[in-house]
């Protein structure tokens, strides 16, 4: 039987450590512009027993989110062995497009995907390159895509790239901006025959947008003498978290059930790296919707603690690292069934069954 399989991994993680303590003497302030008062070092302790981050992960100046992502691209198609020649797409699901370092403004023309093909020096002009805005499940939404256009016969080789620099456009004195990082995955993916019931099994895709429309937006600085013109993320931090508690846990269940697997067979979970807590909620509750209490052990593998939120690159970079083994306590075999799964800025959901 035909599916979409995953037949080349790469990523790329940045080199520069932002830990918790390099904000201590940063000064924080409320939605409202008031002083958070106390030590800087309380506000980082709270963040850190509430998100599982100690460190996060930031570009260095000369880099960008297009120069990392293509890092993470040429690693995916070495790995894939294949022509580059021979993709039919490039999808590249980001957020901000490329910000140069000390400037203000978002950059996506050309489209980051153009730039990919244009660094990856790919002639063909029959491999079509886009970017999607879809938040931090862009990734996952990339690859549901990619999949749609092969069982279509529109596409049969698909790269899919997640690849964000939240630094860019984080504010420094918004507690939340602790959360965000940046990086890069990629994915070769091939619409082909496997004898063994292998590739994408079902997939799931949500869109709520009435009262959830802005709970990730783009406003101005906390600090009261910033500039009112330059705008950075920003988010409703409580309500995220609810309403992924809320809907994703369905929207998982919904995924495996389409794809026919008893929850019993599912070996690994790759979900959006937000923050420990959410995630392991999520995980919960997901497996309470099948009448089982205890989460099985080693069933998420979490970068979150050394590498933040990197939105789009956090599902990508995290199963890349694990086929790597940079997690040696995860294992992914072939046959295995394992879900991507996410949220974001939209407010979006989605997963994807995958049998490997």
């Amino acid at each position: 039987m035909k599916r979409t399989k995953i037949i080349g991994t790469g990523s790329y993680i940045p080199k520069i450590k932002q830990k918790n303590s390099d904000f201590h003497t940063h000064k924080f302030y409320t939605s409202d512009q008031e002083m958070i008062e106390g030590d800087s070092s309380v506000i980082t302790d709270k963040f850190e027993q509430i998100t599982g981050i100690s460190e996060r992960r930031y570009i260095s100046e000369d880099q960008s989110s297009s120069s990392i992502a293509t890092i993470a691209a040429e690693r995916a198609i070495k790995d894939s062995g294949i022509d580059p020649e021979t993709i039919d797409q490039i999808i590249f699901a980001q957020n901000f497009g490329d910000v140069v370092k000390h400037t203000i403004q978002t950059d996506a023309i050309p489209a980051l995907a153009s730039r990919v093909k244009h660094n990856l020096k790919i002639y063909n002009p029959r491999c079509v390159a886009y970017d999607i805005l879809f938040g931090c499940p862009g990734w996952v939404q990339g690859m549901i895509q990619a999949d749609a256009f092969g069982k279509a016969g529109l596409a049969k080789t698909s790269l899919v790239i997640g690849g964000e620099t939240l630094s860019r456009v984080l504010d420094m004195h918004d507690r939340d901006s602790m959360i965000f990082a940046d990086g890069a995955g990629a994915t070769l993916v091939r619409y082909e025959e496997d004898e063994n019931d292998g590739g994408i099994l079902a997939a799931a895709s949500l869109s709520h947008t009435l009262d959830e429309a802005f709970y990730i937006y783009l406003g101005k600085s906390n600090f009261p003498e910033s500039d009112p013109r330059i705008r950075y993320i920003k988010m409703h931090g409580r309500k995220v978290y609810e309403y992924a508690l809320t809907h994703v846990p369905a929207a998982m269940k919904e995924c495996l059930d389409d794809a026919g697997i008893e929850i019993s067979e599912l070996k690994k979970i790759f979900i959006h790296q937000a923050n420990e807590k959410l995630d392991m909620a999520v995980v919960k509750r997901f497996y309470r919707l099948y009448g089982i209490k205890n989460v099985p052990e080693n069933i998420m593998p979490m970068s979150v603690h050394e590498l933040g939120n990197s939105s789009v690159a956090t599902v990508p970079t995290l199963y890349d690292q694990v086929l790597n083994g940079d997690f040696p306590e995860h294992e992914v075999s072939k046959g295995d069934v394992i879900m991507f799964a996410s949220v974001g800025a939209g407010m979006n959901i989605n997963a994807i069954t995958y049998r490997v």
